[in-house]
């Protein structure tokens, strides 16, 4: 690979970073232009607080574009994994057999990842343990609060 450090993103995952980039071009950046043009308008700029504002944000606007070029330009976009095997764009519902409660999980990329709407990276303890298990699998997960067990109940 050349040195070049891999995004893996899911097709959902890619879509949500080229929908933020164009709004932060298309909307936000002409926005925060014409807030800096309008407060140069108001004369001394030493003491304006409506372009230090306006600074920031296009400071902070910028650096995202930039990091969203960046993942863009290094993604991979991962295609689903065969049926009925879990992976990366996996839905997977899981039975933990201690207490025998239910969760499900969509697994993705680490940028995708986000725990409070249940989606784990591939690279998480249980996303590791998940990828490439089948329905029915019962899979030992090992966790900083020790180990425990899980198993597959759904994959789609």
């Amino acid at each position: 690979m050349s040195g070049k450090k891999e995004i893996k993103l899911t097709p959902e995952g890619y879509l949500e970073i080229e929908t933020e980039l164009a709004k932060l071009r298309e909307e936000d950046r002409p926005r925060i232009i014409q807030a800096i043009k309008e407060a140069r308008e108001q004369g001394d700029l030493s003491e304006n607080a409506d372009y230090d504002a306006a600074r920031d944000e296009q400071s902070k606007v910028e650096a995202r574009i930039k990091e969203l070029e960046f993942m863009i330009e290094h993604a991979n976009i991962i295609e689903a994994t065969p049926k009925g095997i879990a992976g990366l764009g996996s839905t997977v519902t899981i039975n933990y057999i201690d207490d025998d409660e239910e969760d499900e999980y969509k697994i993705v990329g680490s940028l995708e990842a986000d725990p409070t709407d249940n989606k784990i990276s591939d690279e998480s303890p249980v996303g590791k343990a998940l990828c490439g298990k089948k329905v029915g699998d019962i899979v030992t997960i090992d966790s900083p609060n020790g180990s425990y067990d899980i198993k597959i109940v759904k994959i789609a």
